[in-house]
């Protein structure tokens, strides 16, 4: 009889023991998974930042925005000549520099020497809207502005045509805009080149400061069929490629690189640049030197990866916002129920061991022993749940990481003439086709760190240590008596 007791006895502690240790792991399981979600969103996020920002760039300095003046769209204009033979072709290039802003030179080195600054690199960025067409007849000259044609990137009105408005007559233009960024090549490790490695070919060397020679971006140097040694032409003046340029993640947001006087002599801006990008000494002190900037050299906007972080949106941030907020409760939530749950099942499992302790004390053990025994059983229990959630955890994060979900992130403006980093500006045609460049496909990963696998051992422990601190309470409660009225 008291075997047939012991088995059941046995029985029903071994099934309490799962229940506890199975909560306690899907609490800790789903703590593992959100926490290495939330860092694979942060290095997702750092990705995206370094592939639009700049990779050791701390700051960007820009000159600051200026009000609209009169009815000026800023857009492009380009006139040709409806008079010319019927299919006779045409061309135009139209570069204008980011947003229509740009800075002194001499503003970088005055950056520099601010105090906290460990280095300021000068870039300039051009848009170029280039036109390529004809007229079937015409009788008049004509002009248009914008950088789109009908169905194209351009902006304006009925889609955005861009066509000559020609009387009796037609016209069929092909409209094609990119980007190129003026490189300093003696500070490469600090600017709109930082970001990409030279996969073909070589980069600029020191002694090219104002060669005319060009590094392209692998997207658009795919797209265009262009290779190292060949050349691009740009408002009549050609370029040799010496280079591809692949972005360290993402798609760049910059088509062509050019030594900074080239672009300068390009875009009509000598002596000017569109961005100065800022390297402090130290991280710590961004806040103090970005304010000590914006003291000290007025007309200019400073913009921090912090205020640029707070631009990215897309699917990255949706899902980033997810795992924070709706993860985080749903988490805490969940440890509740699990400890809530691994503590009412403990101190049901001691009142059904009203025999066993009653028995013990009435043995002359001291309810602190009892209690000791309640707290270890429970603790084991607590590790054996800590051990499975880890694992689960694991599980789930390696399952994400296998399956790299794809993510989108997209800039937007902060306000600085085009954003940090990449060419704005122009117009609504340039600022659409800026916006899809400063759009950035994303693998999401999900990290298990070290500090995730403690705080989940913590947890364990924590639930245990609460589990037996309900069921130690209950059995030191229990009195010899007990036991004997139960037996009767």
């Amino acid at each position: 009889m008291f075997g047939i007791y012991l088995k059941r006895e046995l029985s029903r502690r071994k099934k309490a023991a799962l229940v506890i240790a199975l909560g306690l792991a899907l609490g800790i399981a789903l703590v593992i998974t959100v926490n290495s979600v939330s860092a694979g969103m942060q290095q997702a996020q750092d990705k995206v930042l370094k592939s639009l920002y700049g990779l050791g760039t701390d700051m960007t300095v820009t000159k600051a925005q200026a009000a609209p003046t009169g009815n000026s769209s800023g857009r492009p204009k380009f006139d040709f000549d409806a008079k010319a033979d019927s299919g006779k072709s045409q061309s135009s290039d139209r570069v204008m520099t980011q947003g229509g802003q740009s800075l002194k030179s001499s503003l970088v080195s005055r950056v520099a020497a601010q105090k906290g600054v460990a280095s300021a690199v000068g870039a300039l960025s051009l848009n170029v809207t280039k036109v390529d067409g004809s007229f079937t007849q015409g009788k008049a000259k004509s002009s248009t502005s914008g950088s789109g044609q009908q169905g194209g990137p351009g902006g304006g009105q009925n889609g955005g045509t861009g066509t000559p408005q020609v009387q009796g007559g037609g016209a069929s233009f092909d409209v094609n805009s990119y980007s190129v960024a003026g490189v300093d090549v003696t500070h490469q490790d600090l600017g709109p080149l930082a970001t990409s490695k030279i996969t073909t070919g070589t980069t600029f060397t020191s002694a090219q400061s104002d060669a005319k020679v060009a590094v392209l971006a692998t997207s658009y140097a795919k797209e265009n069929k262009y290779t190292v040694g060949k050349t691009v032409k740009i408002s009549g003046t050609t370029y040799k490629i010496i280079g591809i340029a692949t972005p360290d993640s993402g798609e760049s947001t910059t088509d062509v690189y050019l030594p900074l006087k080239q672009a300068q002599t390009l875009g009509d801006a000598k002596n000017k640049v569109t961005t100065i990008y800022v390297k402090a000494t130290d991280s710590k002190q961004i806040d103090t030197v970005k304010a000590a900037i914006r003291k000290n050299i007025a007309g200019t906007t400073v913009t921090t990866s912090a205020d640029l972080a707070d631009t990215v949106s897309g699917s990255l941030s949706t899902a980033s916002n997810l795992a924070t907020s709706v993860g985080k409760w749903l988490s805490i939530a969940v440890l509740v129920a699990a400890f809530l749950v691994a503590a009412l099942l403990t101190s049901s499992a001691v009142s059904r061991r009203v025999r066993e302790f009653g028995t013990l004390k009435a043995l002359g053990w001291p309810s602190r022993r009892v209690t000791r025994q309640v707290v270890g059983e429970s603790m084991v229990n607590g590790l054996l749940g800590g051990a499975l959630g880890i694992a689960l955890g694991v599980g789930a994060a390696a399952v994400v990481t296998a399956i790299s979900p794809k993510l989108t992130a997209q800039l937007g403006s902060t306000g600085g003439g085009g954003g940090m980093g990449g060419p704005g500006g122009g117009g609504p045609g340039r600022q659409a086709a800026s916006a899809a460049k400063n759009t950035v496909d994303i693998a999401l990963s999900a990290p298990v760190s070290v500090t995730t696998i403690a705080l989940a051992a913590g947890l364990a422990i924590a639930g245990g240590l609460i589990a037996g601190a309900m069921g130690g309470w209950r059995a030191s409660r229990m009195r010899p008596a007990d036991a004997l009225r139960s037996v009767a």
